[in-house]
């Protein structure tokens, strides 16, 4: 490995050396004097980086379970606090009080129609030095679940998503009063206990299928990377699409003295007993089963015929939690900025896991502590950024963004005011570039994509991805690569730290990785290693300088620019493209359910029905009408003109007054928070974001103009014309702060 590793650096090194050079192109929001100096400080940033220090970070912060209310949690709070501290930096602990429930019974048996026990038990193994710190370690379960004593047959739902109990409803099958079974993966685990509630389920289990991250993959750990027999998937079901942090305090922070919601009372705790599984334990009860054969499609590679029940598996849950309130250990490290110490770039990453959290989340974690370290020796040579930035390590992500969550909420005044953008990263490993975020920030994105090298080919991070989309994209994702300049940033949905910042007070934000060459079953087990990090994710820590190297670049461009490198015309083009998905989506649903009803009208479903298998026709469906997207194709149209007049103002790049500066900042970057809506969103007034949200029953995933989008999804009519004037709304006065920046970005008036 060491001779590997030189030549991997080494190669890198010449890669970068060759794209640092001067470049041609301008550096956005910079003046081509200032761009130059700029290159030569992100030179001078890189030779700080070394791949050692993000290994024994590593190694150092992963040695220990270090979930929320764990000694090694605040005790790496703490550890970390002192690096930032001798780097230079202002550094605090802030502590939040949040309730953070953990098992004090877990207890799952077939009873009929023979009996198992299952073991809940991940089992160590000898090659991974830490995983048998049982003493240390949570066990496998679903935090946020209910308490609850249950006895029911057993219902297998797929992956527990609506479209799949739609299915199980065509074959007869109701789980009213039932325990279901649900495979792990088509949407967010807390999706699946919601819906089974829903449809009356009175308990729920999740298990991993070998098809998805076991041995159908390849070989399982420690051979391989994927999960073994014993394997489960700790985490959160607190239902984040409602609203994300500490369930007790929805909107404001949890101070010590916070007034709180009872438990038993909070809308976002599961309202069912939930518990995560092996598919070692789900076998027996999977074998059990009876009744239809499953779809094909549901079928996973346990070597068992796939039956959906009911019974006659018949099963006993029993879950009981300490709902206790633990402090959680957000690290604030500051550098003041030197002219404008009250813009404020925000770069994040959580330090809490599961377990002893090696990829998730120290993989990104290290990157940050790097980046911090590199630009603290920057400082001790003279330089100070023009801007503050910020580094946040926060606690308690994984039980449902907690720590930032209850940051935002407390300082939600403050950070509306001051922050430029908020950058954050999670779990990385080796592969392929991976961003998302603020379309505004598209442009400046992708011109640092294009300065960083890739070190397995040498050629840039956002080349390489092209490479990516180019070869396996879709054929839309195939096109844009050949046909547009700018690789497109995905949209935020929820899942990591950023969702507070963006999705509640409107602030510029990103979220990247890198990822697609080191698959894995680790995930939120014991086996998230760093003895499992070294050998399947990122072996020489070279993704992990690149990971460096791209956000801290991103944060000294924020912090540096003469203007903020904001840029419209690509946020008018993404936005128009969301507009023309929703619209798609209303007339693909208006012909799909008008062919669907004239096939029920003419018994076409019953005609081709097999007596030997049962398959009830579905049900028919109220016509779609056709909506009037007028406000929202006039309120886009004034978004591209302002783009477009913001561009024109800007194309000289001519340094402006400090004044004027300074008031073009705050315009720039609060124009985001014009897309807030004060109502928020129907059913969840937490997300005040009109462009982005998590999807009601997808969870982690994006939905774009959610109001909209899901109104038409759930064929609220009445409700998706009141949401298109209401997205329309909030995109025109985006345009109107757009068009204000274009009017003081341009030539000052004649005197």
């Amino acid at each position: 490995m060491p001779n590997c590793y030189s030549f991997l650096l080494a190669f890198s090194l010449l890669a970068q050396a060759a794209i640092a050079q001067p470049d041609p192109r301008p550096l956005l929001g910079f003046t081509p004097a200032r761009a130059a100096t700029e290159y030569a400080l992100e030179s001078r940033f890189d030779a700080q980086l070394k791949a050692d220090d993000l290994r024994q970070w590593m190694k150092r912060l992963a040695a220990h379970p270090h979930h929320v209310g764990s000694p090694y949690d605040k005790d790496n709070a703490e550890y970390m606090a002192g690096l930032f501290k001798s780097w230079g930096y202002d550094t605090r602990i802030d502590v939040s009080y949040v309730l953070f429930p953990t098992p004090k019974l877990r207890a799952l048996e077939l009873l009929a129609p023979t009996p198992y026990t299952a073991s809940l038990t991940e089992k160590p193994v000898p090659e991974d030095a830490t995983s048998g710190q049982t003493a240390e370690q949570l066990p496998t379960y679903n935090c946020f679940s209910k308490d609850g004593d249950v006895t029911a047959e057993l219902v297998f739902v797929n992956y527990g998503i609506p479209r799949d109990y739609e299915e199980l409803a065509r074959r007869g099958i109701d789980v009213k009063g039932k325990i279901v079974i649900a495979k792990y993966g088509g949407s967010w685990r807390g999706i699946k206990p919601k819906v089974a509630a829903e449809m009356g389920a009175i308990g729920c289990l999740i298990y991993s299928d070998p098809k998805d991250d076991g041995y159908a993959q390849g070989d399982v750990y420690p051979l391989g990377p994927f999960k073994p027999e014993t394997g489960a998937q700790r985490g959160s079901v607190l239902d984040m699409p409602t609203y994300p942090g500490d369930p007790l305090t929805p909107g404001y922070g949890s101070t010590k003295n916070a007034k709180r919601l009872d438990y038993r009372k909070a809308p976002t705790i599961a309202q069912i007993p939930v518990l995560p599984i092996s598919y070692g334990d789900a076998l027996p009860l999977l074998r059990a089963l009876a009744g239809p054969m499953a779809p094909e499609a549901w079928r996973g590679a346990l070597p068992i015929p796939y039956h959906l029940g009911p019974g006659p598996a018949k099963v006993h849950l029993q879950l009981a939690f300490n709902w206790k309130t633990e402090p959680v250990y957000n690290v604030i490290a500051t550098l003041k900025g030197r002219e404008l110490p009250d813009e404020w770039i925000l770069r994040g990453n959580h330090h809490d896991a599961w377990v002893n959290g090696a990829n998730d989340p120290l993989s990104g974690l290290v990157a940050e502590l790097a980046e911090a370290q590199a630009i603290g020796e920057l400082v001790k040579t003279g330089w100070r950024p023009r801007r503050t930035i910020m580094f946040c390590a926060w606690d308690g992500e994984e039980p449902g963004l907690l720590g930032s969550t209850e940051w935002a909420e407390t300082n939600a005044a403050a950070l509306q005011q001051h922050v430029v953008a908020y950058l954050n990263t999670d779990n990385s490993d080796r592969g392929f570039l991976s961003a998302a975020g603020s379309h505004a920030l598209e442009k400046f994105f992708n011109q640092v994509a294009r300065d960083v090298p890739d070190p397995e080919k040498g050629m840039s991070i956002a080349e390489r991805r092209r490479a990516l989309d180019l070869v396996s994209g879709t054929p839309e994702a195939q096109r844009e690569a050949r046909d547009r300049a700018d690789l497109r940033l995905g949209a935020l949905g929820a899942g990591s730290d950023y969702s507070p910042y963006i999705q509640h007070l409107g602030i510029p934000s990103l979220n990247v990785g890198f990822g697609g060459e080191a698959a894995g079953g680790e995930y939120h087990s014991i086996y998230d290693s760093f003895d499992d990090f070294v050998r399947f994710k990122d072996p020489t820590f070279a993704y992990g300088v690149a990971l460096a190297q791209t956000m801290g670049r991103t944060s000294l461009r924020l912090a540096e620019a003469d203007v903020l490198p904001f840029e419209f015309q690509g946020f008018a083009n993404n936005v128009a493209k969301y507009g023309s998905e929703v619209k798609t989506l209303a007339e693909t649903m208006r012909t799909d359910t008008d062919k669907q009803n004239k096939l029920l009208a003419e018994h076409r479903y019953e005609a081709v029905a097999n007596p030997s298998q049962p398959l009830l026709p579905p049900k028919a469906q109220e016509a779609v009408p056709y909506l009037n997207f007028a406000p929202l194709d006039n309120a886009l149209a004034k978004v591209e003109q302002s783009a477009q007049a913001y561009a024109q103002a800007r194309k000289a790049g001519a340094a402006l007054p400090a004044d004027r500066q300074k008031a073009l900042d705050q315009l720039l970057y609060q124009a985001e928070q014009q897309l807030l809506s004060t109502e928020g969103l129907p059913r969840r007034p937490w997300y005040r974001h009109q462009l982005y949200a998590p999807g009601f029953y997808t969870g982690y995933g994006v939905k774009t103009l959610p109001g909209i989008r899901e109104a038409v999804e759930e064929r609220k009519w009445a409700e998706a014309d009141e949401q298109i004037k209401r997205t329309a709304a909030a995109l025109e006065r985006f345009a109107g702060q757009v068009s204000r920046a274009a009017a003081l970005a341009g030539p000052a008036p004649a005197q």
